[in-house]
């Protein structure tokens, strides 16, 4: 059976958010068994294992979080060349922006050579302030939704071997 990896990191809430609805979404797939993992529990093991990825993590002053950086940089040389062409897709979870931490990741993906089927997906909290940053968030339905389609399109594409 195929293999959707979802890794995810959260400071605040929206991005496990994220993970855990396309992971809901994945789920549906017959063909193909989705994995959640945080990001300080995945290693290169895991990445060999799945057929695809779906990485969800927030921006930090205009990056990517600490603890995502930390499993892309522990697991970037020990599975590159070994994982090419394999789908990918990003989720982002933003106070305003977002973009940052997308150019960031999808550069670390361009180095695997993985394929992007989804452009990346950043929700934006319009957080502002340090307490509004801070504050744990809920995710609005409407992305809860999107996230999981996004979840259950990729599950059905790995599974049936479109990508």
């Amino acid at each position: 059976m195929k293999q959707l990896l979802l890794i995810w990191h959260s400071r605040t809430g929206t991005a496990e958010a994220m993970a855990r609805a396309a992971f809901e979404g994945a789920r549906a797939d017959e063909a193909c068994a989705p994995r959640l993992l945080r990001a300080a529990e995945a290693g290169p093991e895991d990445l060999l294992a799945a057929d695809g990825y779906l990485f969800a993590a927030p921006e930090n002053l205009a990056s990517l979080s600490g603890e995502m950086k930390e499993f892309f940089d522990r697991c970037y040389y020990p599975v590159l060349g070994r994982i090419e062409g394999r789908p990918y897709a990003l989720m982002i979870a933003a106070g305003s922006d977002g973009a940052g931490a997308a150019r960031q990741a999808g550069r670390i993906a361009t180095g695997w050579r993985l394929r992007e089927v989804q452009p990346a997906r950043i929700v934006c909290m319009q957080a502002q302030t340090p307490e509004e940053i801070l504050a744990p968030k809920t995710l609005p339905e409407a992305e809860r939704a999107h996230c999981h389609a996004l979840g259950a399109a990729l599950a059905a594409g790995i599974g049936a071997g479109i990508w």
